[in-house]
């Protein structure tokens, strides 16, 4: 069982790291990166990768999977909540 303050880190980092691959590979395109700040939708990305890592893990403990599974959970949700930003904005 991990201890709190790791699953916390753990969300961060997967948030973040969801949020900036996110937003390279699949984020805005040229022209309104140039229009809108790229550092502006970099921090964007990882702030809402972060709400959706927290999202999944939470939903992945109500469900029942614990542990390092619930991890992946973080990852789906994070996945998730990025590519509705998207669709969205």
């Amino acid at each position: 069982m991990l201890s709190p303050a790791v699953v916390f880190l753990l969300l961060l980092v997967i948030g973040v790291a969801a949020g900036l691959l996110f937003d390279r590979f699949a984020g805005p395109g040229w022209l309104s990166r140039q229009i809108a700040g790229q550092n502006r939708t970099m921090v964007t990305s990882a702030l809402v990768g972060i709400a959706g890592s927290f999202v999944g893990y939470h939903l992945a403990v109500l469900t029942g999977i614990i542990g390092i599974v619930a991890l992946i959970g973080a990852v789906i949700g994070a996945l998730a909540v990025l590519y509705g930003w998207r669709m969205v904005r």
